[in-house]
């Protein structure tokens, strides 16, 4: 099999996936985004299951790809300000940028890993060392961390998440989303006041 192709048809199954949902993603559906003939992508992924395996590996791999990107950039920020701007990066990622797509499809196939544990596995690596990489960002940021304050800060920037996908303006603005430097600041001044 055309590994190029089976990536095509990944991507291709992320796009759908944030687009038309759980209930969007057909083999039908790959194949038109992906701008393949029929049952090309039947012929890589047989089955639903198949589909699913593939599309939440390449969410896995694209977010390592981030994290790669990040770690290449140098050793990270060293001060609360770096911290700042580096959070407040990603969040904008998220909101507008090309990490929409991505955290919208992972957020469709955690629904889906509630129901298949096989999918949970797949997917629970990413969101775990999540939690590690932050709390080492905060650490050389200079915050008196601790593993609690490290996860506060974690679990916040993972809640804001969905209400980022969906730019719905109200609840930006309710939730101080609307200003995501400012948003970032409150967040760290909570947990570290100081």
């Amino acid at each position: 099999m055309n590994p190029d192709r089976r990536d095509r048809l990944r991507d291709a199954a992320m796009e759908v996936l944030a687009e038309a949902g759980g209930r969007g993603l057909t083999h039908r559906a790959v194949d038109a985004a992906a701008g393949m003939p029929s049952d090309t992508t039947k012929n890589y992924f047989p089955s639903r299951d198949a589909l699913l395996r593939g599309v939440a590996e390449r969410c896995v791999e694209r977010y390592r790809e981030v994290a790669v990107r990040l770690a290449a950039a140098g050793p990270g920020p060293t001060d609360r300000e770096g911290l700042i701007a580096l959070l407040r990066g990603l969040l904008e990622d998220i909101a507008d940028g090309p990490g929409h797509t991505r955290l919208l499809a992972y957020l469709e196939l955690q629904a889906e890993a509630a129901r298949r544990s096989w999918l949970a596995e797949i997917l629970d690596p990413v969101a775990a060392s999540d939690f590690a990489a932050f709390e080492s960002l905060q650490r050389g940021a200079g915050l008196p961390v601790t593993r609690q304050h490290a996860a506060v800060v974690t679990l916040v920037l993972h809640g804001a998440i969905p209400h980022l996908l969906t730019r719905g303006r109200r609840t930006r603005s309710a939730s101080g989303l609307g200003d995501l430097d400012r948003f970032v600041r409150n967040v760290l001044d909570v947990v570290y006041p100081g």
